[in-house]
């Protein structure tokens, strides 16, 4: 079980032993503590792009609505229709406030037997939690403390967990879910990730998660830290809550309009305000952004016209892409100014960086 009280104030991660072995350079993330790099970003994200990392993403918390009513009642907080996710399958989903704003981004597993599993980001766990309760009173509970969640990921992830956790795996499509029994233990599977690769991620009890840990690394899989996840999912072009996407943002705008279900007419947390956006014109646009010369772009720097005096946008991610070799980031612009190929430049310390509007996402995996 993880440690909530050690002297430092930061949440232990139950298989921290593990982590220290491999040599893991912590460092602080949403209340908790969390491997950062164990040999080094560089080389982690390559693992995965190449072959299979392993994460211990047990920071995300994780909560159960059980019940017949489980479903309609995740709908009415959440803006995906899941009443239409058969068993074992899942869904991305948002939980927005009366204005439309995204307050936190989910993902959501219904699995048999009336449970619900969702996941939640860490820095939003408490009220994520409380939101669940106020619809599902005693039918919801959080398990994030008494589990642990680790994702595996990359082109040969299916493949290693298929000889771990036995055949039903690779039989999955993308976003499946199941449970299936591991050494006498339930291991809840989903084929679902935040790297832009292929492979799933793992929750189980935190008295077998050691068990599980060593036999993922014994079959193959390379440890990868926090460094590393953020790089690939940049790479993907997946929001980060906090940063490309937080209460001040829609869907709409944030190209997320995949996740907000109104055909169905079901009431839900800013139902009304979604409805009006989306009908409305998009004033801006989060748009994706290639480097054309030398230089790392990051979160907060200014994006300008080129050789423009005012700032149009800042950066909400920004970073060196390993896969591209050159700077990536993501920034709310002007519609005008948010399309294909249009040329902008970004104020790096002082220095104008010239970059280009492109498609997301900024790496694709080659075809085989």
């Amino acid at each position: 079980m993880s440690d909530h009280n050690n002297p430092g104030g930061l949440i232990l991660l139950t298989l921290r032993d593990r982590h220290l072995a491999l040599g893991a350079r912590f460092a602080p993330f949403a209340g908790w503590e969390m491997p950062l790099q164990y040999t080094g970003i560089v080389a982690e994200h390559h693992a995965v792009r190449d072959g299979v990392g392993v994460f211990d993403v047990s920071h995300l918390a994780r909560a159960w609505i059980e019940g017949p009513q489980a479903a309609e009642q995740l709908r009415s907080v959440t803006t995906f229709d899941v009443t239409a996710l058969a068993e074992g399958q899942a869904h991305y989903s948002l939980y927005c406030n009366e204005a439309g704003g995204i307050e936190d981004d989910v993902f959501i597993y219904h699995l048999p037997g009336d449970r619900w599993l969702v996941i939640h980001n860490a820095s939003n766990a408490e009220s994520d939690f409380e939101r669940l309760r106020s619809v599902a009173g005693e039918a919801a509970s959080e398990v994030t403390a008494d589990t642990v969640m680790l994702a595996i990921q990359g082109p040969k992830a299916i493949r290693l967990l298929g000889d771990v956790l036995g055949e039903a795996i690779p039989a999955l499509n993308p976003r499946d879910c199941l449970e299936v029994t591991w050494r006498g233990e339930s291991v809840l599977f989903a084929r679902t990730g935040y790297t832009g690769e292929d492979g799933g991620e793992c929750i189980v009890s935190a008295e077998q998660a050691h068990a599980l840990w060593d036999a993922l690394v014994a079959a193959g899989a390379t440890p990868v830290g926090l460094g590393a996840r953020d790089t690939l999912r940049l790479e993907a072009a997946l929001p980060l809550h906090g940063n490309d996407i937080d209460p001040s943002t829609h869907p709409y705008e944030a190209g997320l309009g995949f996740a907000v279900s109104l055909d169905d007419g079901a009431p839900f947390t800013g139902r009304e305000a979604l409805a009006e956006l989306k009908d409305q014109p998009r004033p801006r646009r989060l748009a994706h952004l290639a480097a054309q010369g030398r230089g790392v772009i990051r979160a907060g720097y200014e994006v300008r016209e080129r050789s423009a005096a005012e700032a149009v946008g800042h950066l909400t991610s920004g970073g060196h892409s390993p896969s591209l070799r050159r700077g990536i980031g993501m920034a709310y612009l002007p519609a005008a100014l948010a399309k294909i190929g249009t040329e902008l430049e970004v104020d790096v310390r002082g220095r104008a960086l010239p970059v280009e509007v492109v498609r997301r996402p900024f790496y694709r995996k080659p075809r085989d």
